[in-house]
């Protein structure tokens, strides 16, 4: 068994376990149910974990995480007005309030 990917959200560990499953990789999620144990472990260590059973398809399991980590459609963007880096999914820099063509966003 190989771990291929933990994340502290269970959302995202859930959707990589079925994307490695549509693609015939046979795996399972461990540590779904520590996050009671926070405190006694460090957080990190009670995230969910995506685990393949075959070491063989180690390699096209990381593809497929991998696919999904760049598969959002967008590119993150750079703002125009601050140089910010952001994210793909947000449509205003969080640092400055402008949106990704450069205009300022109204403030209500």
């Amino acid at each position: 068994m190989k771990l291929v990917y933990t994340n502290g959200s269970g959302i995202l560990v859930a959707q990589v376990r079925g994307n490695l499953e549509m693609a015939g990789i046979e795996c399972v999620i461990r540590n779904e149910y520590a996050s009671g144990a926070v405190g006694e472990l460090a957080p990190i260590d009670a995230w969910p974990e995506v685990w393949i059973l075959r070491d063989r398809d180690l390699e096209r399991a990381q593809q497929v995480v991998r696919q999904l980590q760049t598969d959002d459609g967008e590119a993150d963007w750079q703002c125009r007005q601050c140089g910010n880096d952001c994210p793909s999914a947000f449509d205003y820099c969080w640092h400055c309030a402008s949106d990704r063509y450069g205009s300022i966003a109204p403030q209500s």
